[in-house]
């Protein structure tokens, strides 16, 4: 196995605006990296370039000393040892689930008895081994989608490609879902790249993440970090569900501040510089010596209230709460901590 490499990869479909532009990234060897970001932001058109599907036009694309593509030339898909896994799973239906698992080893050659093997291993891997001589037609959608992880697994893919595989999967599936794609890596020890735009999937399966928004990478890093210290009001934005504020703030100086540090900044400050500064809503926390803020809606969650408080500036926060309050409530918060993008 060797490590995936993206050197300024860009691609560009002639419509006046490059769909990729300046790409780098190097994937660790045996990694789970999620692609995230919003509709239209160039990930699938990425993920498509690491498979063979689309030529870059500008930038190369390496599997350790091997150059797999660059604007000259592209190695094909099919000899490239990477398997990818679709939203709409992509299964033959007249074929039973072992056919489906076993059709890429039908096209390399391998006798009957090897295919059955692996097969079988792949099958139990995924826990359908039970369901070997059904039709797809007869299955959920969650083992549908375990049906086309374990295709993937008999081939002993170096690199495995995941383009939005849990989008038509409801809630439950979801989460059950998750817990298969965790077994599945460690089981195969490839390398992963998973697009999503949901960024509760990417936190939650990745071992890195990569940010990105019109056609650019904005930050890559472990999902931990990503959270903690997002770069720019985009990735923080996107990452959590936090409220971004215009607040006076140093220009140099932390990054991170806690209340007592903070407080002044709510301290109007006529041609002060303004910074972008995250606040999750777990930091925001009632208390009798904090900031003046009024309900402005509040929806109950089962285990918490999700509210949205305005501020004496109009600015608003999101906060989570057990007490219950009302639309038009005036209460006090603190915010514990925040971050300067």
């Amino acid at each position: 196995m060797a490590q995936l490499i993206l050197n300024h990869l860009s691609k560009d479909f002639g419509t006046g605006k490059p769909a990729v532009t300046g790409v780098s990234l190097k994937i660790r060897e045996g990694g789970f990296l999620a692609l995230l970001g919003p509709s239209g932001c160039g990930k699938t058109t990425v993920l498509r370039m690491i498979a063979g599907f689309e030529q870059p036009s500008d930038g190369e694309i390496f599997l350790g000393e091997w150059r797999l593509a660059d604007v000259n030339a592209m190695v094909p898909p099919e000899k490239r040892n990477m398997a990818m896994v679709f939203q709409s799973y992509a299964l033959w239906p007249h074929m039973s689930v072992a056919d489906n698992v076993g059709y890429p080893l039908k096209v390399r050659g391998l006798s009957r008895d090897a295919r059955d093997r692996k097969i079988r291993e792949a099958l139990e891997a995924v826990r359908l081994d039970a369901y070997a001589d059904r039709r797809p037609a007869d299955l959920s959608g969650g083992q549908r989608q375990r049906v086309a992880l374990a295709r993937c697994l008999v081939t002993d893919p170096d690199v495995v490609l995941l383009d939005e595989p849990l989008a038509n999967l409801d809630r439950h599936l979801r989460q059950e879902m998750e817990e298969t794609f965790r077994e599945f890596h460690a089981r195969s020890g490839a390398t992963m790249i998973y697009v999503t735009h949901d960024q509760a999937e990417a936190m939650a399966l990745a071992t890195d993440v990569a940010v990105m928004a019109e056609g650019k990478l904005l930050q890559v890093a472990p999902p931990q970090e990503i959270y903690a210290r997002p770069e720019g009001r985009i990735v923080g934005g996107l990452i959590g569900q936090g409220a971004i504020l215009k607040l006076p703030w140093p220009v140099s100086g932390d990054r991170a501040l806690e209340w007592p540090a903070l407080q002044p900044s709510f301290v109007p400050k006529p041609g002060a510089h303004l910074a972008d500064v995250l606040v999750r809503p777990q930091d925001v926390v009632f208390s009798d010596e904090g900031l003046d803020v009024v309900v402005e809606a509040a929806v109950f969650e089962g285990e918490r209230h999700a509210l949205r408080l305005r501020l004496a500036d109009d600015q608003t926060l999101r906060a989570f709460s057990r007490r219950t309050v009302a639309v038009g409530d005036r209460i006090r918060v603190v915010i514990r901590s925040a971050w300067r993008l």
